[in-house]
């Protein structure tokens, strides 16, 4: 989903091309050998390495909320270690938004309050990669439904902002994640705040161009269908819903939306 960063900035500082290292080695001992500076290089590095791949492999096992955690907590050493470091960054805050939206309301605010921060932190490390500001509006978002709209409205001008940057970025990003999240959010402000269901149906069927099958689109806009009364064609998005094939990448998230589709298909009274 991003290109892969150099994990070593300045090979340099590691050895010179006169094999030894630039500044001389503790008093009375000999010069570091560029070897061995080599292989210390290669054995951190692989280390590293490892970490990125085993936090990938928890996070990919997420509907275990332990393994979920236990992937944020790599990638919150890697960011405390390096504060730059991009990748551990918007990852961290993508573990957050799951970790919070799955958590006690108390927990979950502090997890997605982290996850704002660490989408700020991928923001300042590549402000030209649309990441940051994606995962940094959704923990936003998660932060604001938490509280209600009497607190949560505080958090609109900047959730819309980070979302219209994706868009100028990327609009194509996750299929399309920008014009869905637009699109829940002109649904959830009220009109008197910038809200408006017209921009809302906008967004969400905007979405479904990069993915037709996206589950998320298709119960969003079931939910904006069935507010303004069109309940057969909110009927026909829950079941879109149902119907969609399963994304291996988003499979957690697809079988809860196909969940909540399944529900409100049967508490609503839809006619026949």
């Amino acid at each position: 989903m991003s290109a892969r960063y150099p994990l070593v900035r300045n090979s340099y500082a590691f050895a010179t091309r006169f094999g030894v290292s630039r500044s001389p080695s503790r008093l009375g001992s000999s010069p570091i050998s560029a070897s061995s500076l080599l292989i210390s290089s290669c054995i951190v590095l692989s280390y590293i390495s490892l970490a990125a791949q085993t936090a990938d492999a928890l996070y990919a096992d997420r509907a275990n909320l332990t393994s979920a955690r236990q992937a944020a907590a790599i990638w919150t050493a890697d960011l405390a270690r390096d504060p730059a470091a991009f990748e551990a960054a918007w990852k961290l805050a993508r573990a957050s938004y799951w970790i919070g939206g799955h958590s006690p309301e108390r927990e979950g605010r502090a997890t997605f309050e982290a996850g704002i921060d660490a989408g700020q932190k991928a923001i300042t490390a590549q402000p030209k990669r649309p990441e940051g500001y994606f995962w940094m509006a959704a923990n936003m978002g998660a932060l604001a439904e938490s509280y209600g709209l009497r607190q949560g409205i505080k958090y609109r001008k900047p959730i819309r902002e980070a979302l219209e940057t994706v868009l100028r970025l990327d609009p194509a990003f996750q299929q399309g994640s920008a014009d869905r999240a637009l699109g829940r959010w002109y649904f959830k402000v009220p009109g008197l705040f910038g809200g408006s269901h017209k921009q809302s149906e906008q967004h969400l069927r905007a979405s479904l161009t990069y993915n037709p099958n996206s589950t998320a689109s298709h119960f969003f806009l079931a939910e904006l269908l069935l507010d303004d009364g069109r309940k057969q064609e909110a009927r026909a998005e829950l079941q879109k819903t149902i119907d969609a094939p399963i994304d291996p990448d988003w499979t957690p998230e697809d079988r809860e939306f196909k969940e909540k589709a399944r529900r409100l298909l049967e508490r609503e009274k839809f006619d026949c």
